[in-house]
């Protein structure tokens, strides 16, 4: 029989909007495993096996994107919006600020002196992914990624380590030239928001291998797809009408992590995978949340009617 890994969001953003009565089953009724460390990087690395202690994501995206990632080190640095408050800054947008390829080019064009000048070539893929290529052997501190930064102080995740002080020099440097650059008081004018820094996250080369126990990968996420890709294992968008095609022994992966409507993570998805567990067309289902939660969950499980199930919480 099929085995799936589905992907969640944290437990607890899907508790605030009002747990879903069959995940509310699963999670009473099914095997609770201890918690992972949390984190999208630490789900991402029970799932695909390669060589390194990080997620390369840039050097993942890159390759997607341009198809040049192999032999270099890579470092996102993606236009972003902080503002300013009577205490701090705040980072507030990183992969949205909805440049224009235009506006894009102009931007970089401003900024690639200071980063050329330093060693690390600015290399924009797409208005939303910019990219710097590092020389062989560059030491880099450690960079925050932005969903553990938006919102809030940007004290608290600035670069930590080898070399921090450079890069903390050169996000101000570029902080300085976006700031005065007329494409953001052009787009301030026009009360878009302006792209008035860059954020630095994803560190690290392209794995030359990378292993997985899945005969299908389904996901929008495109760190996802690419390691997927380099473990040779099909992978396509989710949808329910082609997810639940299931043959014998498939071993399949669901990533549903960016999914925030309750309502149609039920009816899309929990629902037709609970039919499937019913008929024992699934042999498991391993639920991995974003925040480290682990439960299994088998076709026998529900039948442990002595474990009570709490009332879902109003939406």
């Amino acid at each position: 029989m099929a085995a799936l890994t589905l992907l969640l969001p944290a437990l607890a953003h899907i508790e605030a909007a009002g747990t879903p009565a069959i995940l509310a089953r699963w999670l009473v009724r099914g095997d609770r495993l201890p918690d992972a460390k949390p984190g999208h990087e630490t789900v991402l690395r029970e799932c695909f096996e390669f060589v390194g202690t990080t997620l390369p994501t840039a050097a993942l995206t890159r390759d997607l994107d341009c198809h040049d990632a192999s032999g270099a080190l890579w470092l996102r640095a993606d236009p972003a919006y902080a503002m300013a408050d009577a205490v701090t800054a705040r980072l507030l947008a990183c992969g949205t600020v909805d440049l224009s390829r235009d506006e894009s080019d102009e931007l970089a064009r401003a900024l690639r002196p200071l980063f050329g000048d330093a060693g690390f070539p600015l290399e924009p893929a797409t208005p939303t992914r910019w990219y710097l290529r590092c020389p062989p052997g560059a030491r880099l501190p450690l960079f925050a990624a932005p969903e553990d930064v938006l919102g809030d102080d940007l004290m608290q995740h600035l670069p930590q380590g080898e070399n921090q002080q450079q890069w903390r020099h050169l996000s101000n440097e570029a902080q300085v030239i976006l700031h005065n650059h007329p494409v953001n008081a052009q787009r301030v004018q026009r009360g878009q928001m302006p792209a008035n820094s860059l954020w630095f996250w994803g560190a690290g080369k392209l794995p030359e291998w990378v292993r997985a126990p899945f005969t299908r990968v389904f996901s929008n996420d495109d760190a996802v797809v690419a390691l997927a890709r380099l473990a040779k294992v099909a992978v396509v968008a989710p949808a329910p009408a082609v997810v639940f095609h299931i043959e014998a022994n498939d071993t399949f992966l669901l990533d549903l992590a960016n999914i925030r409507d309750p309502v149609a993570l039920e009816r899309d998805w929990l629902n037709p995978l609970d039919v499937l567990l019913k008929r024992r067309a699934l042999y498991a289902l391993h639920l991995r949340f974003v925040a480290g939660e682990r439960i299994t969950v088998k076709p026998a499980h529900r039948w442990r009617f002595w474990r009570k199930i709490k009332r879902a919480s109003p939406r």
